[in-house]
């Protein structure tokens, strides 16, 4: 009898895993993914307990991790940089920042050793409950198992009516990875959230040498959202942090935040997963961690 075929829309964390686990596992797994090549949206990524459990059950954790950032503590603190609250961070609740192309790429490599194949430039158009997975080229492929991994707007999901509802926050974040000095502007281990009224700074390291900034604020506040960076409003708010974001010059994106909820989880011979099922604000920093489980476990 022959292996059971999978086939997955989305080479992103989700995507990816749900590749490694079930090629280690006996499948036959092939990923699809439309870009050129293997890459990620944003800069930085918090990676906790949860996540770093399924990077070692897929033998990803010590590529992952390599060169990685273990913060001693996280603060935030107000528009002058004074301490509000401090947390130290502890054995029990391991959490670890890395910038997310090298957690993508061993969580591709780690699918790659257990025999899965990533296909480059090969976009996904639709696939049926009976495991039909249809490809921008025309063709159309059979499977056990279809896998919807791709993302936010999820064509596969949406066209088997999947959602139950999707909700903009009203918010979003400049994102931006920044070469780090470690000099007095960049030189702190700490994660800190600055706060000044509705807008955010966080400052995360990821490693000795990259700095991640997310600059959170109302979608409402058009200075706030503007690229390339408004410098003169967000220094205002953060004079502190002038040096630093002096540094962002024309780098940066802006996404806005959104929440997805799903009638159900599958239909048929299709099964979603990752931001296509469960998209989630990035606060509790564990819209990676949540994909990653979740496709561990449908394995």
């Amino acid at each position: 009898m022959s292996a059971p075929r999978l086939e997955i829309s989305g080479a992103g964390f989700a995507g990816l895993t749900a590749a490694a686990a079930f090629a280690q596992r006996g499948w036959q797994v092939r990923v699809h993914e439309r870009a050129p090549s293997l890459r990620t949206a944003g800069a930085g990524i918090f990676v906790f307990e949860n996540g770093l459990k399924v990077l070692r059950a897929i033998g990803a954790y010590e590529q992952a991790v390599a060169g990685a950032h273990w913060a001693p503590a996280r603060e935030t603190r107000d528009a002058a940089g004074r301490v509000l609250a401090r947390m130290r961070s502890g054995s029990g609740a391991r959490v670890v920042t890395v910038v997310r192309q090298q957690l993508l790429e061993a969580v591709a490599d780690a699918a790659r050793r257990a025999g899965a194949s990533i296909v480059m430039d090969s976009e996904v158009c639709a696939a049926d409950v009976h495991g039909r997975l249809r490809l921008a080229s025309g063709d159309c492929l059979q499977a056990d198992l279809v896998i919807a991994a791709d993302g936010v707007h999820s064509r596969i999901r949406d066209g088997l009516g999947l959602v139950r509802s999707r909700r903009l926050l009203g918010d979003g974040a400049i994102r931006v990875l920044l070469p780090r000095r470690n000099d007095a502007v960049d030189g702190s281990d700490v994660v800190v959230e600055h706060w000044s009224g509705k807008r955010r700074v966080l400052y995360v390291p990821c490693g000795r040498d990259w700095l991640y900034l997310a600059l959170t604020t109302l979608s409402s506040d058009t200075r706030g959202h503007a690229l390339p960076l408004d410098l003169a409003s967000w220094s205002a708010s953060f004079p502190h942090l002038r040096p630093l974001l002096e540094r962002i010059g024309t780098q940066g994106r802006w996404d806005a935040f959104e929440t997805i909820r799903l009638r159900a989880w599958s239909a048929g011979r299709v099964a979603v997963v990752g931001d296509a099922a469960h998209a989630q604000a990035p606060n509790l920093g564990q819209g990676g961690g949540c994909a990653m489980m979740n496709a561990l476990g449908l394995a």
